[in-house]
């Protein structure tokens, strides 16, 4: 009996110290991660480059996809109004500068959702003024279709400037 006490109390040490179980553990969460990163990162570029066809790429092209804005009445629902939206504000930025730090990337133990939190430092010009948000938070999902990562919901909020220390 203490044999099988032990033992078990070994099994348990063991799972416990393993990420995943043998089920779960089917992917490579670096690898993955790597690839989500890769994707973050083009969704910058398309931002800085306006290019739409790299958004195409990034972005999921459904109707169900989602993006909140900063704006208090921002959300868009479905890539044409999304697509659309990105359009308007590519005619009206030049030379935007996106600097990205404290990034989190987490997988699901499937390896077919992901979501990520990073903060973002938006920098751009505006009818010939140079404007700046600093220390946007960005967050979203990802979905992996047809082997490949695209965002399917995304939000950004700017933090508030009040101080609520007592």
């Amino acid at each position: 009996m203490k044999k099988l006490t032990f033992l078990s109390f070994i099994a348990i040490i063991i799972l416990g110290t393993n990420s995943c179980s043998e089920k779960k553990c089917t992917y490579d969460s670096d690898e993955e991660k790597s690839k989500i990163e890769i994707v973050l990162e083009k969704y910058v570029i398309a931002n800085e480059t306006q290019d739409m066809d790299l958004v195409y790429r990034v972005w999921a092209p459904q109707d169900d996809i989602v993006v909140f804005g900063t704006a208090g009445n921002e959300k868009l629902i479905g890539w044409e109004k999304i697509s659309k939206t990105l359009q308007k504000q590519f005619n009206l930025f030049e030379d935007t500068y996106i600097s990205v730090s404290d990034q989190i990337i987490t997988v699901n133990e499937t390896a077919n959702t992901a979501w990520f939190s990073e903060v973002i430092n938006y920098n751009f010009i505006y009818k010939g003024k140079p404007l700046s948000y600093e220390g946007v938070r960005f967050t979203g999902v990802l979905s992996k279709i047809e082997g490949e990562w695209h965002i399917v919901q995304s939000h950004m909020s700017v933090p508030h400037e009040e101080n609520f220390n007592e």
